[in-house]
């Protein structure tokens, strides 16, 4: 087979990110190639170089065996490089062939749009991919999956070699899936080159002839699909087996329940998922991207309606309709993205930590009673050894560990003893990190509930009493915490897909 791609020794950096450590990958003519690691690996991150959307800081990309200098992503597709990214960008507005030839549509005399001309090109695409489809339907009446074929159309309208499909089967159904294979299939026989990023291992065995594996922004390895077993590839993905760094598991039989979900359901993003946190334990979600792990935390936290299911709270059935309602219940909630939702970035510390209790800071006259608020906040501050010049200091000039301790500081005084941590070490430094942990544990031993959403499987491990995989929606088990779980363990439940977990594993 012919190299269609090669790409070597590529670097890059964001600010405080080395993102891509001497990767490389190579793709031939007629094969999917399939690309794989970790949320964070990298995988992503050299695709977007690859289409143009960004620009390396070292090494070298061949397109045929020729250098090229891919500066944009309208220089990617005149190369013939098509990319369909997991977030589709269609307009519902328009018809299928509006949206496949936007910007370069056939026109009549007069700068008048040839509709007839346009159709036409549209189903002659269709026909190459042996799609049934009619040109002029309106895109938002369209499913997901068909959407999915009209991204692929308008790639091949490029005259796309190379087509990069990032998670693709993501939002589709057995059926739909199928019907996308076999697609691939005949784009393989037409001798295009497909990049297949994705996480699910079955979908990899059946449909790539080759794996490439990243992990930590670097090349770990490719090898052939067919002939790799499965347990190889995730032990690529994960590196050597790291040990749970000595997790203490305390005795947690006979204490209190104090959260319990039961048959939590929305859509296809939560499928019926129940599991329950006893007061001084910490219960790991663990899951690869689009699993429903965030969905799930903020459906129990009110920030999302969900459709069915049971929230109980010290064993008492309470509705949580709103963030408020969850507050009231003593949840709180720290999400992954703190400083959209978590901070103040404006203000300073002591009203960040103040500011889901200040009603607590009213005067009689309704005044803010500033005295009390300052000497709670220096309290936490130096509770949580949050490092700042002073409570008058404001958030935004934090680091990125500081600013996560103002958020716990926050909930801290709230009162609440269910907490839930959504990924809460991202973009934090290896020594800020040790001190989340050491601040988690604290919280579990002074008898709170703890629920750690994070994709870092060794930090999973580290802090986890129970860990909850899931996978597509789906709780797909529950496994015990400490050195006799593995990655591996977790990622053979994250990659279990249709799995139905079985119920005496909820508790």
């Amino acid at each position: 087979m012919t190299d269609l791609v090669r790409m070597t020794s590529i670097e890059k950096s964001f600010p405080g990110v080395h993102a891509l450590r001497s990767a490389r990958f190579d793709l031939r003519a007629g094969e999917v190639h399939a690309l794989m690691g970790e949320n964070g690996a990298g995988k992503s991150t050299l695709m977007k170089i690859l289409s143009g959307l960004y620009q390396p800081d070292g090494g070298t990309i061949e397109i045929d065996g020729r250098a090229q200098a891919i500066l944009s992503p309208r220089a990617a597709q005149q190369l013939g490089i098509g990319i369909i990214h997991q977030e589709l960008s269609l307009m519902n507005d328009l018809t299928v062939a509006q949206n496949i030839f936007i910007g370069r549509e056939p026109r009549k005399r007069f700068g008048r749009l040839d509709e007839a001309a346009l159709n036409r090109m549209t189903a002659e695409i269709f026909a190459r991919m042996n799609l049934s489809l009619d040109p002029a339907t309106l895109v938002g009446d369209l499913t997901i999956a068909r959407q999915q074929m009209v991204e692929i159309a308008k790639a091949l309208s490029f005259r796309s070699r190379v087509l990069i499909m990032d998670e693709p089967t993501a939002a589709l159904n057995t059926a739909e899936i199928e019907e996308l294979f076999l697609i691939i299939g005949q784009l393989r026989a037409e001798g295009v080159g497909v990049v297949y990023i994705s996480h699910k291992m079955d979908e990899i065995k059946r449909i790539s002839d080759r794996v490439t594996v990243m992990r930590d922004g670097a090349f770990v390895g490719t090898v052939g699909a067919a002939e790799t077993p499965i347990g190889t590839i995730i032990a690529m993905m994960v590196g050597r087996e790291l040990s749970s760094e000595g997790v203490s598991i305390p005795d947690l039989d006979g204490a209190e329940v104090a959260l319990e979900v039961r048959g939590l359901r929305r859509g296809r993003e939560i499928r019926d998922v129940s599991f329950s946190v006893r007061k001084g334990e910490i219960l790991g979600f663990a899951g690869l991207m689009g699993a429903g792990r965030t969905e799930v935390a903020r459906a129990v936290f009110g920030a999302d309606p969900f459709e069915a299911g049971e929230i109980r709270v010290h064993g008492r059935p309470v509705r949580i309709r709103s963030p408020v309602d969850a507050v009231a219940a003593g949840i709180g909630y720290l999400s992954e993205d703190r400083k959209r939702f978590g901070l103040a970035l404006g203000m300073d510390v002591r009203a960040n930590v103040g500011m889901a209790s200040l009603d607590r800071f009213a005067g009689r006259t309704g005044t803010l009673d500033e005295a009390a608020l300052e000497q709670t906040a220096r309290g936490y501050i130096q509770q949580l050894g949050i490092r700042t010049p002073s409570d008058r200091q404001e958030v935004r000039l934090l680091s990125g560990g500081n600013q996560q301790k103002v958020v716990i500081a926050k909930w801290l005084l709230r009162d609440c003893d269910i907490l839930i941590f959504d990924e809460p070490t991202r973009g934090i430094d290896v020594g800020a990190k040790s001190e989340i942990y050491r601040l988690l544990n604290s919280l579990a031993q002074q008898g709170r509930a703890v629920i750690v959403i994070s994709s870092e499987l060794p930090e999973i491990l580290r802090l986890s009493h129970r860990i909850a995989v899931m996978c597509e929606g789906r709780l797909t088990g529950i496994l015990p915490g400490g050195a006799g779980t593995t990655q591996e363990d977790i990622m053979r439940l994250a990659t279990q897909r249709d799995a139905v977990m079985a119920p005496a594993h909820a508790g």
